[in-house]
């Protein structure tokens, strides 16, 4: 397995985990995150304000937003030339407990394959629809609503391609975009527990940052009713 870590040059309090990282995941490699500020101020064709897809998204995507979903897309573009059967695609801020992703990384060489797309949350916030396999504590299963996030995930070859022909224009970020099983067709998988949790406080904060508008409360309804709206259309068995 090929690993690809998305890492924004002279962010210089994460070097230090993307050395651990290189060292630590299998056959590892940097890509270079996109600088999303600079996409939509010179490439706004790109971009819709959340009407593209159903339902409606309810916030502005901020430059973060749209940085992380570029550089996810340029991994999914990694694997489809390099013709891999699948990579391990992760975050600067990931950290591994032994245990767990010695169990992660059991079920992933059993069942991961060019069609698969398998989500290795930090957070256990996800109920199973379908159990495929069992490792020790860890259960890869189809959820039924896919969560939040995008620390870690291995994707196919197949999986990355059906991904990038649905994503040629953004309307929102991309572990939202991930939900919409419904939009891209692609089954969305998950491995839990998996020794998977994210340092990002300790690293200094989010790299996505963005202005918000409107009050808490606005804010809030407007995000409960959004989920609402995804959570009725669960993935089925």
């Amino acid at each position: 397995m090929h690993s690809l870590i998305i890492h924004m040059p002279g962010s210089s309090n994460r070097a230090a985990n993307v050395e651990h990282l290189l060292f630590s995941l299998p056959n590892a490699e940097v890509i270079e995150a996109v600088n999303g500020r600079k996409v939509a101020a010179d490439h706004a064709e790109m971009l819709r304000p959340g009407d593209l897809h159903q339902p409606p998204y309810p916030f502005p995507l901020g430059p973060g937003e749209i940085g992380c979903f570029l550089s996810h897309r340029r991994c999914w573009q990694r694997i489809v030339d390099t013709g891999w059967d699948y990579a391990l695609i992760v975050e600067d801020d990931l950290a591994l407990d032994a245990i767990g992703w010695g169990q992660a990384c059991a079920l992933i060489h059993r069942f991961a394959t060019p069609d698969r797309f398998i989500r290795l949350p930090a957070k256990r916030r996800e109920a199973p629809a379908t159990q495929i396999g069992q490792e020790g504590d860890s259960k890869l299963f189809l959820p039924k609503v896919i969560g939040l996030q995008t620390v870690a995930q291995v994707v196919g070859r197949s999986a990355a391609q059906r991904l990038l022909a649905a994503t040629e224009v953004l309307d929102r970020p991309v572990d939202t975009f991930l939900q919409m099983h419904w939009i891209h067709q692609q089954p969305i998988h998950t491995i839990l527990p998996n020794g998977v949790s994210e340092q990002t406080e300790a690293l200094g904060g989010s790299t996505i940052q963005k202005r918000k508008s409107g009050s808490k409360l606005s804010r809030e309804f407007k995000r409960t009713l959004y989920r609402a709206q995804i959570s009725s259309r669960p993935q089925k068995r």
